[in-house]
């Protein structure tokens, strides 16, 4: 096999070589089955037992109470941009906090189905950070407020959920899921499309309180219901079944190899500060876009004092095997995506390589 390089995409991303192992040995005949999860019928007892288990696993990470439902739905975050409001706006206005790209993205599309207000908009400061409790503007009579934990772009994200008193809170958490543990208990919606940090493209779980399923819309077409895939537990029409399969993997690695939550989240911290202490160590040679209080644990992103030596670094990064580290247009400079799978040992490497790149270039 052609080794493996760091893969520091931001999506669709690295995803952990244990769980890819078991898929690799498995892809032509699931065991005691005789064929490929690719060929399994989704009514079938084989892939009941894989999305029960999938399911199982991220309620026992989580603690995800039993007034939840986990739904695995199609369509990625954009689909869930639109479908939020159509199933819980009900006449009413939402909330949104922006704080980068999928924020603004997220309201966008939601404006297409009812009114939402700008609790808060980083805008000025070229969203590099996140709102204090006092700056919200919030209506206490929304249908919901929305926000997204991670901005990848910027590398944004909250340390812990916003308040917003008894408004059901909504939750993108697309590029952090599983990244810790979080009080469910706090959402109304928490969801996730997989690719970032869960599994790959194709899947989006979606963690919804019972009495906000209740209220979905009437009306609606069956594939944007919350309502109509709750009640077909995820199984309305053909899911995407490798994706969920997939998920469920990476959850027992999650369980198994990791230890839980609490274990994920300590690496997750120290693969984080091996980059932001490089960036911080520099004497300004990089400069981190993010402010220091809302760092991403997941997206590290830093720029060069100038521009004319990103194509050098990028090159002699990928000489070392890292890769993927070109910032998005938007902000430029750089972008590490070190998701839960991103292993300590290429942060390791990183860290030194941009070490070696300073002391030979500032």
């Amino acid at each position: 096999m052609e080794k493996r390089v760091y893969n520091f995409s931001a999506g669709p991303a690295v995803l952990p070589l244990p769980a890819l192992e078991i898929a690799q040995r498995e892809m032509l005949s699931l065991p005691g089955v005789g064929m490929s999860v690719l060929e399994v019928s989704h009514r079938s007892g084989t892939f009941t037992k894989i999305i029960e288990a999938a399911e199982a696993n991220l309620r026992k990470l989580l603690g995800i109470p039993d007034n939840y439902q986990v739904l695995f739905l199609q369509g990625g975050a954009q689909l869930q941009f639109a479908m939020i409001p159509m199933n819980l706006l009900g006449g009413k206005s939402a909330d949104y906090i922006l704080t980068g790209s999928w924020s603004k993205k997220a309201l966008e599309q939601a404006q297409t189905q009812g009114k939402c207000r700008v609790a808060y908009d980083a805008k000025a400061s070229n969203y590099n950070c996140i709102p204090q409790t006092s700056e919200l503007d919030l209506d206490p009579n929304a249908a919901y407020v929305y926000y997204a934990s991670n901005e990848t772009i910027g590398g944004v994200q909250f340390p812990t959920e916003p308040e917003v008193g008894d408004v059901p809170l909504v939750c993108d958490a697309s590029s952090d899921f599983l990244h810790k543990k979080v009080p469910v208990e706090k959402y109304g919606i928490l969801y996730a499309c997989a690719q970032k940090n869960i599994g790959p493209a194709g899947v989006t779980v979606v963690v919804i309180r019972d009495d906000l399923v209740a209220k979905s819309a009437d009306g609606l077409a069956a594939m944007l219901s919350y309502k109509t895939m709750a009640e077909g537990k995820s199984l309305y029409n053909t899911p995407p079944c490798f994706a969920i399969y997939m998920v469920k993997l990476v959850t027992d690695w999650l369980l198994n190899d990791i230890g839980g939550l609490d274990k994920m989240y300590e690496l997750n911290q120290r693969k984080a500060k091996l980059l932001y202490d490089v960036v911080d160590e520099s004497d300004g040679f990089y400069t981190s876009h993010a402010l220091p209080s809302c760092r991403s644990v997941m997206n590290v992103t830093f720029r060069l004092p100038n521009d004319d030596m990103n194509p050098t670094f990028l090159e002699q990064a990928s000489q070392r095997g890292l890769e993927t580290l070109k910032g998005h247009r938007s902000v430029g400079g750089f972008r590490a995506s070190i998701y839960n799978a991103m292993p300590t040992e290429g942060v390791q490497l990183l860290a030194d390589f941009m070490r070696e790149f300073r002391d030979a270039n500032k």
